[in-house]
């Protein structure tokens, strides 16, 4: 009797596990067993199998239109003689998928989850990174191989269709991935080591330092069973590159809490996820009033100058600039930032051993360069040197690095744009329509061309500049579209004006507007021109620079007392005169001894390129003319006139 309820249950058992799966395969087909040729792989074998498909709500008509919900299973296996560290996975999505999680890893670019991987997305093992090998674990599957759950959405195929992807690969350098192998639910490729790549050092234990536009540094600097002290430091790695009032944020990935800083703050203060967390159910005792922050995404800003010599909460080298980071070119001290964090953990990391740092690194300023950075990488620990002056170093427990680069900046996504003038021309090409963004309420027309401008408007801001324009295109006879075109929208503008030009030399004036409400200390400007740049002679009243192996960049900064861009400020009459922006001006002269033919007319003697502390400005697209039109030329025009010349020729000839 025993034994036939024992096999009743086990049946039952069975049944239910056999149920389970059925539920979670969804009627679709079941995931494939391992490939043999995983077995014949020497190397790094991937694998990327489709699990199931589900009808999202809103439930459409347009199959294209659909959405449905997908489970997948990513696998990479380490089935070579040599260990490999920090794995990274290429998975050429092609379908509109929406990745919602991937357990087990993160997104290489530092995208939050949900996130839009339709053209492909590589993916890093966290918190597993590394994977060893069979022979030093004894085939113990769960150091060599790492599985990853994935989830999302997809688009564009319903059943019987699979939605697979278009490819897999391994993104680690050193290695060599033939075309996979694509099934109807699967696709699997193994990568093996090139045999003629070598590394570019083989005496780190970890990874070599990377190099970027911005380097930052995690590093662990004392270590206890629950909780770590660590410094964070940013380096400005770009002579073009800058932040002003960086803010930074990352991802805490295993439940840590921010309990004390120094050199830095974060902006909100609130304990309420400590105590209705893990960290409250397991620190039952703990007075958490007193946590500089509990947030999972904590959002950190640097100290202001007055804090720099606070024991409490400064007193750090390179600590406390309100959050200014500038290149090494203006000054090599202040493109350091550097602040501490007392960080307490959960279970099960309660060993001083268990160090893990946060993931989905950002950082923003204001008026600044977009950054884009990448996952943490292990490196060698950072040395630093002794306090008590002696040569002696100092290491850190451990120690990971995150680059981050600049990103172009997305059409009508700048923050600054360039107007265009010149002695021989009475108007001025200002900013283009919407350059900085335009509000889908707005009504104007966001695609009309900018109309031409007479040169005391740049002092105006554009909401006050209608009659003028309307009044100057009339006396022009120029066109003017109706909804009138849309402001630039740019919180910086500059103006480059041809102001004289002769055999031997030109001469340019540079104005800088500030329409923000913000002082910009320390500003600078790089103007590239792609030919007459190595003329350049000097600024007079900025200090210049030219940076022939930056592309012929001209670096313009101000001089000492003239280094600060104030804001928009009130007019006169606040009721009645329009606000005013901050300006800064020089000329600037060049030589054109040293560079051949060059038409300044003809556009040479405008910048191709313009950047203001950092960030890309949005240029013209044309030139002024010397006619006193622009360069755009009317074909038809051109082919009647011709046309009409040769009639009356032939009139009169006649």
């Amino acid at each position: 009797m025993i034994c036939k309820t024992i096999t009743f249950l086990i049946f039952l058992s069975s049944f239910a596990v056999y149920v389970s799966i059925a539920q979670d395969y969804n009627d679709e087909e079941k995931p494939a067993a391992p490939p043999p040729e995983e077995n014949n792989c020497n190397g790094i074998f991937l694998s990327y199998v489709f699990v199931s498909r589900e009808k999202e709500f809103p439930h459409v008509k347009n199959a294209t239109a659909q959405s449905w919900a997908f489970k997948s299973i990513a696998t990479i296996l380490n089935a070579g003689i040599y260990e490999l560290k920090n794995w990274k996975m290429f998975i050429g999505f092609q379908h509109k998928e929406l990745l919602v999680s991937a357990s087990g890893a993160v997104l290489v670019d530092g995208n939050d989850f949900p996130a839009p991987v339709g053209n492909g997305t590589t993916i890093a093992g966290y918190p597993q990174t590394d994977l060893k090998t069979s022979i030093e674990t004894a085939g113990d599957l769960t150091q060599i191989q790492a599985q990853i759950q994935l989830t999302g959405t997809q688009f564009g195929m319903k059943p019987p269709g699979i939605p697979m992807p278009k490819t897999i690969k391994l993104e680690n350098d050193g290695f060599k991935c033939p075309a996979p192998t694509h099934r109807k639910t699967s696709i699997y490729v193994c990568c093996v080591r090139n045999p003629k790549f070598k590394a570019k050092n083989l005496t780190t234990k970890y990874f070599p330092r990377q190099t970027g536009d911005l380097l930052l540094s995690y590093d662990v600097i004392q270590a206890y069973d629950n909780n770590y002290l660590a410094q964070v430091t940013m380096n400005n790695n770009n002579p073009l590159g800058r932040l002003d009032q960086w803010n930074l944020t990352w991802e805490w990935m295993r439940g840590e809490f921010i309990y004390t800083m120094r050199g830095a703050y974060t902006h909100k203060k609130d304990y309420s996820d400590c105590i209705y967390g893990a960290a409250g159910q397991y620190y039952q005792d703990f007075d958490f009033s007193t946590v500089m922050n509990c947030e999972k995404k904590p959002v950190m800003a640097d100290l202001p100058p007055d804090r720099a010599k606070d024991d409490k909460v400064g007193n750090l080298p390179y600590c406390c600039r309100n959050g200014s980071l500038l290149p090494t070119i203006m000054n090599e001290t202040k493109a350091i930032s550097v602040f501490q964090l007392q960080v307490y953990k959960i279970p099960p990391d309660l060993n001083r051993t268990a160090l893990y740092p946060p993931e989905k690194w950002k950082i923003v300023g204001v008026l600044n360069p977009d950054y884009k950075c990448g996952q943490s990488l292990r490196v060698d620990d950072t040395e630093f040197p002794d306090p008590t002056t002696l040569q002696v170093t100092t290491t850190a427990i451990a120690s990971w690095q995150v680059v981050c680069n600049i990103t172009s900046p997305k059409k009508r996504d700048s923050r600054c744009c360039v107007s265009f003038s010149a002695y021989y021309n009475e108007s001025v090409i200002p900013c283009n329509t919407c350059a900085c963004g335009c509000g889908n309420d707005e009504k104007c027309n966001q695609n009309a061309p900018p109309l031409l401008l007479p040169p005391e408007t740049l002092l105006v801001p554009f909401e006050n500049r209608t009659i003028k324009a309307v009044h100057w295109a009339k006396i022009k006879h120029y066109h003017v579209p109706k909804p009138f075109p849309c402001g630039d929208n740019c919180g910086v503008s500059i103006n480059w004006h041809i102001s004289t030009n002769y055999r031997k030399g030109w001469t340019a004036r540079i104005t800088l507007f500030n329409w923000e409400d913000i002082n910009f200390e320390d500003w600078f400007v790089a103007i590239q021109l792609k030919k007459a740049a190595l003329g350049y002679e000097k600024a007079y009243s900025f200090n210049g620079t030219l940076l022939e192996e930056l592309n012929n960049t001209i670096f313009l900064k101000g001089l000492p007392g003239l280094n600060y861009l104030i804001g928009v400020t009130n007019g006169t009459d606040p009721e009645k005169d329009p606000r005013v922006p901050g300006k800064q001006q020089s000329v600037i002269s060049f030589t054109k001894r040293r560079i051949g033919d060059v038409r300044i007319v003809k556009g040479d003697g405008f910048p191709s390129r313009v950047f203001f502390n950092g960030e890309e400005c949005v240029v013209p697209t044309y030139f002024p003319a010397a006619n006193g039109n622009t360069y755009r030329i009317n074909l038809l025009a051109v082919v009647l006139a011709i046309i009409l010349t040769f009639l009356l020729t032939s009139d009169h000839l006649h």
